[in-house]
């Protein structure tokens, strides 16, 4: 998934989809283990979905996320007409 679709995901979406990423990550760690792991790419792109995600949530938190802002909080200017 790319880091754009990350982005306009809520905050509770992304805790939804780090804890479900890292469930996946266990179970291919442990597929991997056992020796029955036919995709051993399939490790890399999980680990870096997590870290997209690790990535947006830390943006939020310090306020520097890359998303353009909603429209109710933008704020509109107007300005004055001198006559």
């Amino acid at each position: 998934m790319k880091s754009e679709n990350y982005a306009s995901m809520t905050d509770k979406e992304l805790a939804t989809k780090l804890s479900d990423l890292k469930a996946e990550l266990f179970n291919l760690r442990f597929t991997h283990a056992t020796g029955n792991l036919t995709n051993p790419l399939a490790l890399r792109a999980c680990k870096r979905n997590i870290a997209q995600v690790k990535t947006v949530i830390r943006e939020r938190e310090l306020g520097i996320a890359k998303t353009s802002p909603a429209p109710a909080e933008t704020k509109k200017v107007t300005k004055k007409v001198r006559g």
